[in-house]
């Protein structure tokens, strides 16, 4: 069962499918090759869960009936800042892969994968620009963010004196940022008070929170093929998540092994090295916080009452994911 197959209101899937629509539209251009290269992540699918955010925070504000076309732009806004921002990772990280198919960068290269993010970018910022200036700056703060997060991320490789704060300032920014931004535009375009639009934003950012811990869980605890990559990837490329962090804390013989690349067998070693303290058991329960934190935001707000219980489902699901 995927994560959002529970949220499952009525008019999602076809607002879903307008979505799309809006997508192909933002990448069709006239020159053929751009419009292969920056729509190849976004034909691969994915769980659109940025897109979703937004559609359900307008049904939370409005009802559940099909949303305006603003909120329609706005979920493709989102989702085109998510598109781009990943094929700058795809490039950072060296990967071959992404959902399923050879990453832009593996496929053409790194100059190819970092001008077409730039375009996805650009054509976000185009999207929100036609939902007015308010919209437009808060996609770019957001931009800025993503940027802040990776790079506070890149700057603490291989250190095994990461501190929690550090790791929540970066997922804040690289992930939940575009989580909450993605609830807030939601909300903007359906004409909530400052107060909803507030509990709206709390709630995509710490459904983002929890959506990045829990990945990064799971990186530790699941298999290649549950993942659909090689586990243990952040150990490989020295970023040290939360439960190695808490892990970190707990065992020597895990800081002797960490603060430098590691090979597959290094990686598997460190993984049950980690697996040895209760790290992932600590990071599983600020996931659940996270989850809790979410979920009082929505009911902060006076929201349509079945959206928010499919959003609470949507959080009780994120949280025992693999678990």
């Amino acid at each position: 069962m995927g994560l959002l197959d529970g949220v499952a209101l009525a008019p999602l899937a076809r607002d879903l499918e307008r979505v799309e629509e809006r997508l192909t539209g933002a990448v069709a251009v006239q020159e053929g090759f751009l419009s292969d290269v920056a729509g190849h992540l976004l034909g691969a699918g994915g769980k659109r869960l940025r897109p979703t955010v937004t559609l359900c925070a307008a049904y939370a504000a409005k009802g559940i009936a099909p949303v305006h076309a603003d909120a329609v732009t706005g979920a493709a806004v989102v989702e085109l800042v998510h598109i781009g921002s990943l094929h700058h990772d795809d490039v950072i990280d060296e990967a071959e892969t992404r959902r399923g198919v050879p990453s832009v960068n593996a496929r053409w290269s790194n100059i190819v994968a970092i001008l077409s993010g730039d375009f996805l970018l650009a054509q976000a910022s185009v999207l929100a620009a036609s939902l007015g200036a308010e919209v437009a700056g808060l996609v770019g703060r957001t931009i800025g963010e993503l940027c802040r997060g990776e790079i506070l991320e890149l700057h603490q490789l291989y250190d095994t004196d990461r501190t929690v704060d550090a790791y929540r300032s970066s997922i804040l920014g690289k992930t939940a940022s575009l989580l909450a931004t993605s609830a807030r535009i939601g909300g903007m375009v359906s004409g909530v008070d400052a107060e909803a639009l507030d509990a709206l934003t709390r709630f995509g950012e710490h459904l983002g929170m929890c959506f990045q811990i829990v990945d990064d869980i799971l990186d530790i605890t699941a298999s290649d093929a549950e993942l659909g990559k090689p586990a243990g990837n952040d150990l490989h490329e020295g970023v040290y998540t939360l439960p190695v962090i808490h892990a970190l804390a707990q065992s020597d013989a895990l800081r002797v092994r960490l603060g430098r690349p590691l090979d597959a067998e290094g990686v598997a070693e460190a993984r049950e090295l980690v697996l040895a303290t209760d790290g992932v058991a600590r990071a599983t329960e600020a996931a659940r916080e996270q989850a809790r934190l979410a979920g009082t935001a929505l009911d902060d707000g006076d929201f349509d009452v079945e959206v928010c219980a499919r959003l609470h489902a949507l959080l009780d699901g994120l949280v025992t994911r693999g678990f």
